[in-house]
C-alpha cells in the first residue's frame, strides 16, 4: 500500500505555458515526505531535538503528462532502497493528476546529517521502524555502505 496525499494546486506552482513549473513537482515530494515522517512522530521540532535532518545528495525528475491550473494532484510515496541502519535511503514519488494520470516520477537518493557536527551520521534506533513501516517500491533493494563492501 502506497502512502499519498491529495494536494489542491495553487496558482503559484504554474509558468507562463500555464502548466504546473517543474521545481512544484519536487515541492509537493518533498512536502509528502515531510508529512509521512510527521505522521510517524518525527516532526520538524522533533528533528531538531534530534539534532538531525535529511540530505539529498540526487534529485531526479521524469515528466510524463501535464498537469493544468486548478487540477488536484496524488502524490504517492514508497521507498525504493535503504541501507541495512536506515543510513542512506532511496524514495520514489509518483505524481498523479486529477484524472489519475501519472504526470512525473521523482526519485531522491539521500542520507541524515549530524547538524551540530555537519556530517553524515545514522540515524537513532526509532527510525528503523519508521522505515519498516514505509511501502516498499517492487524493485526495492538494500544500499550497501562502503564500510560493508
Amino acid at each position: 500500500m502506497n502512502f499519498e496525499v491529495i494536494f489542491k494546486t495553487k496558482w503559484s506552482d504554474f509558468d507562463p505555458n500555464r502548466h504546473m513549473r517543474h521545481t512544484a513537482y519536487n515541492d509537493y515530494a518533498a512536502e509528502v515526505r515531510v508529512r509521512y515522517f510527521q505522521e510517524h512522530g518525527l516532526s520538524i521540532n522533533e528533528f531538531a531535538k534530534l539534532n538531525i535532518g535529511p540530505i539529498l545528495f540526487k534529485e531526479e525528475t521524469s515528466f510524463y503528462k501535464e498537469i493544468h491550473i486548478g487540477e488536484n494532484i496524488t502524490v504517492k510515496m514508497e521507498l525504493e532502497g535503504a541501507s541495512k541502519g536506515i543510513e542512506r535511503w532511496r524514495f520514489n514519488h509518483q505524481i498523479f493528476n486529477e484524472k489519475g494520470k501519472l504526470s512525473a516520477e521523482i526519485k531522491v537518493y539521500g542520507a541524515w546529517i549530524d547538524l551540530v557536527k555537519r556530517k553524515l551520521t545514522a540515524p537513532p534506533q526509532k527510525f528503523l521502524s519508521i522505515f519498516e513501516d514505509l511501502p516498499k517500491t517492487h524493485n526495492f533493494k538494500e544500499i550497501p555502505l562502503k564500510s560493508e563492501e
